[in-house]
């Protein structure tokens, strides 16, 4: 552990930058979305085999593992980088903007899975440390269900690529770029989608009273549905229900027989996470039957809290700190409500999943954009740092 590699005496790896960047580049401008990560898997593997890794593919369907392997130490660490896009069609105007309409890199994948092999191209040259890296390259974490975290672990990820401990980052706009942002125990919240398919009876716009608006139904869900954070849930618990779409009809003249709600619901607590499924499904049910319409609900619980472990935790924390200092670390940070499906990772194995600030700026390339918007970009700044940090975790916590 005493045998401090070049890197850690300027503090990151500046001097790939360049490489980064067009590595990062190159999958920003070829997105794939969740379980189409073909190109972008081809390119890890590559890369990964001619550092030296030992590569996997098809694991969970289109996730990569590279192992590397030194010395004769019997412990091992899991680093997990997310691969996919979203279905977002991007306006960042930037020379390397998607060249895939209606896909785009607006959560920053590009930037982890890009920081990783950053750590890896290091690893695989210096081979500092004793014991043996697994690099989860996953696929479909935006899926919000069915999602590639799961998917790998079912396909055996951590019986044919085993860890002691197991890490994951997320960059985090909003943040002044490079300081990294954690929080022991329950960090990120548990995430549900929900869909509402109100069944009414169609007819002529002219003519209601022979009709059931499924419309006005749906209005009446949605408004009905604002009130189960405000007046059923704890005011000292965290709880978010968000309609993000509603869809129905097709013309001004012709009432529809059918409309449907796309709900997302988050929480951190079992009990809140129960509560928000009975009060969504009893109010729904209620407010179309009160019209005369019926209300059929697809509820599918999705990824469940990240919850941090506490010693992997401090440790990830002390490398952070001893690689960009004190001051910009932020050890309690407040909990956030984005979900993320390393959680499944975590409850299989101990961990950390930290964050990374983006930046705080508005304009493009400065950071600060909220990630699912056509306009993010991932920092380029923090591909070196975020490296770094994946080399010097894997050095000091395989330290020879």
């Amino acid at each position: 552990m005493n045998n401090v590699p070049h890197y850690c005496e300027t503090g990151d790896l500046h001097a790939a930058t360049n490489e980064l960047r067009g590595i990062r580049h190159q999958l920003h401008q070829h997105p794939e979305l969740a379980y189409d990560e073909h190109q972008t898997a081809s390119l890890v593997a590559s890369k990964l085999e001619s550092w030296g890794f030992q590569v996997t593919t098809g694991v969970g369907k289109t996730g990569v593992v590279g192992t590397l392997k030194f010395g004769d130490s019997p412990r091992s660490i899991g680093i997990r980088a997310d691969m996919d896009a979203l279905p977002i069609t991007e306006e960042t105007g930037l020379s390397y903007a998607s060249r895939l309409h209606g896909k785009m890199h607006a959560c920053g994948h590009d930037g982890h899975t890009t920081m990783l092999l950053g750590a890896a191209k290091y690893l695989g040259a210096t081979g500092n440390f004793s014991g043996t890296v697994h690099l989860y390259f996953q696929p479909a974490e935006e899926k919000g269900y069915d999602s590639g975290a799961r998917s790998m672990i079912e396909d055996g990820l951590f019986e044919r690529f085993p860890c002691d401990a197991v890490f994951g980052m997320h960059n985090h706009p909003g943040v002044e770029q490079g300081t990294f942002i954690f929080r022991s125990g329950p960090f990120m919240s548990a995430g549900d989608k929900v869909t509402i398919t109100i069944k009414g009876v169609g007819g002529h716009a002219a003519r209601p009273h022979l009709t059931v608006d499924p419309v006005v139904v749906a209005a009446s869900i949605v408004m009905a549905i604002q009130t189960i954070v405000a007046r059923n849930i704890d005011p000292a618990e965290a709880a978010v229900i968000t309609v993000g779409s509603i869809q129905s009809g097709f013309a001004n003249n012709v009432i529809p027989d059918t409309a449907t709600l796309q709900l997302s619901v988050r929480s951190f607590s079992a009990s809140v996470r129960e509560r928000l499924k009975e009060r969504i499904v009893a109010l729904a049910q209620a407010q179309a039957h009160s019209y005369g319409a019926t209300a059929m609900i697809d509820y599918v619980m999705g990824y469940p809290v990240v919850v941090n472990h506490d010693e992997e935790t401090a440790f990830a924390i002390a490398v952070a700190q001893e690689l960009v200092g004190v001051e910009r670390v932020i050890e309690h940070a407040d909990r956030v409500m984005a979900s993320e499906d390393f959680a499944f990772m975590l409850q299989e194995r101990p961990g950390c999943f930290l964050r990374l600030g983006n930046g705080i700026g508005g304009e493009v390339g400065e950071g600060g954009c909220m990630v699912h918007n056509p306009n993010y970009d991932f920092n380029d700044s923090n591909l070196p740092v975020g490296a770094a940090f994946w080399a010097r975790l894997t050095e000091r916590y395989l330290g020879r």
